[in-house]
């Protein structure tokens, strides 16, 4: 009797312990595709952020590809509006992006640095050759005015505001 229960003892220990060794085979296995999942989805990241870079690289050079208009100075109005011969007649242009004090409001006081600002304008667009480009969209505001971005020789005036 002894026996029997030494061997159905040592038969119970010898199932467990292979019961235990396929669970560290299916845990290896089961780690070893974990493993190569997670570098399956670092390759994937890094394919995505070259493409990214790539899409970014892409608008770029079509950023860089302006539709530059040659326009000529009628003259500069405030620190963010000047007047221009475009297309036969005179315009007035607002800038995009740059909002520079009052000086010529009308019904309203000269801001501070309004005159300065308005002198500064006058300085950067008085010389060169000068051009604007549109953005996508209206191209006028509600007040009439072309609404751009203009440039001197090549060199952003809203940028050199700023």
């Amino acid at each position: 009797m002894k026996k029997v229960i030494l061997c159905f003892a040592a038969f119970t220990l010898s199932l467990s312990l292979a019961a235990c060794g396929s669970n560290d085979a299916e845990k290896s296995s089961t780690e070893s595709r974990e493993t190569q999942q997670v570098s399956k989805d670092a390759e994937q990241k890094t394919e995505q952020k070259e493409a990214t870079k790539e899409k970014t690289a892409d608008k770029s050079d079509v950023k860089d590809d302006k539709e530059l208009v040659d326009v000529t100075l009628d003259r500069a109005v405030d620190g963010d509006t000047i007047k221009i011969k475009f297309n036969g007649n005179v315009d007035t242009v607002r800038y995009l992006l740059v909002d520079t004090p009052e000086s010529k409001k009308p019904d309203s006081c000269v801001q501070p640095y309004g005159e300065d600002a308005s002198k500064r304008n006058k300085e950067l667009v008085s010389d060169g050759k000068l051009q604007m480009e549109f953005d996508k969209g209206d191209h006028r505001d509600k007040y009439g005015r072309l609404l751009a971005y203009v440039y001197v020789d090549g060199k952003s005036v809203q940028e050199t505001l700023l």
